[in-house]
């Protein structure tokens, strides 16, 4: 079974910078595609980043040029480094990794507060 486990949140002031991990088990990680969603108080879910087995990567217009998804396949472990954090990053984030299209699994999501 697959199982996603996310750590790195916590609380920083604007501009800071902090680094999100990701851990997967229980499938051939370095095929997967894996990514972030955040969600903020009374928002929807919106894709932060994600990056392809192959590497590909893509970012939200939000985060890009602040953001970076990295993926370390011996690890079986994937990044999101945040720099130059805004208020508005504020949210909680959830590790995705699909599996196979349609079979998609979530981690428990990690809180991201940026202070002001």
């Amino acid at each position: 079974q697959v199982q996603l486990v996310e750590s790195g949140g916590g609380l920083v002031q604007a501009g800071g910078s902090l680094r999100l991990f990701c851990a997967a088990s229980g499938t051939i990680f370095s095929i997967n595609t894996l990514g972030w969603y955040r969600q903020a108080p009374g928002k929807q879910r919106e894709l932060v980043a994600r990056i392809t087995g192959g590497g590909s990567t893509n970012y939200a217009d939000s985060v890009k040029g602040r953001f970076t998804i990295s993926r370390d396949n011996a690890k079986n472990t994937v990044y999101l480094q945040m720099n130059s954090l805004k208020s508005e990053d504020t949210a909680v984030y959830y590790c995705y990794l699909v599996l196979r299209p349609g079979d998609v699994y979530w981690g428990q999501g990690t809180q991201v507060t940026v202070s002001s």
